[in-house]
């Protein structure tokens, strides 16, 4: 009964909404849409052109307006996919995200499902200062229901975005700005239709036996550029690229540290509470007597972001420090402790 009442009382409601949105839209006209000048960073280019304006939809700066819209259409089994143009402003509809979309399946005891998906930049661009640099992976990661993905490369981005598309529960998928400038290598695997990620498996970009080092996003590239580093003072790194932050691959990140016995956690959000806390706890946990160094953790500081450029630099990871961690951690430099 709750999902036939369900079903009428949201056609009634979607009845009323789709003239207002049209309303809104013809309203606006003459000037170019976000659909039409391809989305925010170009993201979305061409889809406008190839499903139309009934599925490639413009909203006002409302984000908890067409958030709300969205996770409703979600109930009634649409698989919306909502953009921000920075998840900073996510903030705004962080209850719909949360209450509305992350809980449902639960409080309806299974019958109300929520498939819909959350997108946008993450974390640190460059000189926007400190209300639209924050990462956000630890604040969703931390809500039951939900699931958080951020991809590295394009074989993440086209990966995941599929996996998070065609799954049932609401996605959060962390993208980077300063990403999107980025060229990869993509084989012939990866552009097959078929090609899709799993949800909650991480994968290892580069093997090593001295030190585990786990990042994601714009993080791992940083990582791999330190164990470039790393490896002409003669330490082994192996880097994994989380891609996963809720569900976490903990087995990975596990079965790596107790091979190399060491572990370096880099995240560019705050460090109270961060996806590297999360990732400590769990070695701690089940591979405590593995280690032979105390775990290092790198990641922004922990104050609201600088707009001044000096400032910003310091304010999040850069290779150096994951170079220096990796070597207090390999005991090849001075400690933090002894030079305080």
């Amino acid at each position: 009964m709750l999902a036939i009442a369900r079903q009428r009382m949201l056609g009634q409601s979607f009845k009323k909404i789709l003239p207002a949105v049209s309303v809104l839209r013809s309203y606006s006209s003459a000037a170019k849409q976000v659909g039409e000048y391809q989305g925010a960073y170009k993201i979305t280019k061409g889809l406008l052109e190839k499903y139309g304006p009934e599925r490639v939809l413009d909203t006002p700066i409302t984000e908890a307006g067409f958030t709300g819209i969205g996770v409703g259409a979600a109930y009634y089994g649409l698989k919306p996919v909502v953009e921000f143009m920075t998840f900073n402003f996510s903030m705004q509809a962080i209850d719909h995200i949360i209450n509305s979309a992350a809980k449902s399946n639960y409080m309806s005891a299974g019958q109300i499902s929520v498939p819909i998906v959350f997108r946008g930049p993450n974390g640190a661009a460059a000189g926007v200062g400190a209300q639209h640099s924050q990462c956000y992976a630890a604040w969703y990661a931390s809500c039951p229901g939900l699931k958080v993905l951020s991809p590295y490369n394009s074989e993440d981005a086209r990966g995941l975005l599929k996996a998070a598309i065609r799954d049932p529960d609401p996605v959060v998928f962390l993208e980077n700005e300063l990403l999107y400038g980025e060229s990869f290598p993509v084989s012939d695997e990866v552009l097959d239709s078929s090609f899709c990620l799993p949800i909650g498996k991480a994968k290892i970009e580069r093997e090593g036996k001295d030190a585990t080092i786990t990042a994601f996003s714009k993080m791992v590239g940083y990582a791999l550029k330190a164990a470039e580093m790393l490896e002409k003072d003669g330490i082994c790194a192996e880097v994994i690229n989380l891609r996963s932050i809720r569900p976490l691959d903990r087995a990975t990140i596990n079965a790596s540290v107790r091979k190399t016995n060491r572990l370096i956690t880099v995240e560019e959000g705050f460090p109270q509470h961060g996806v590297g806390a999360e990732i400590c706890a769990s070695v701690v946990e089940e591979s405590f007597s593995y280690l032979d160094a105390p775990v290092e953790r790198i990641a922004g500081a922990d104050v609201p972001m600088p707009y001044a450029a000096n400032l910003e630099r310091m304010a999040v990871p850069q290779v150096e420090d994951i170079v220096r961690a990796a070597k207090r951690a390999c005991y090849r430099s001075v400690p933090l402790a002894a030079t305080a």
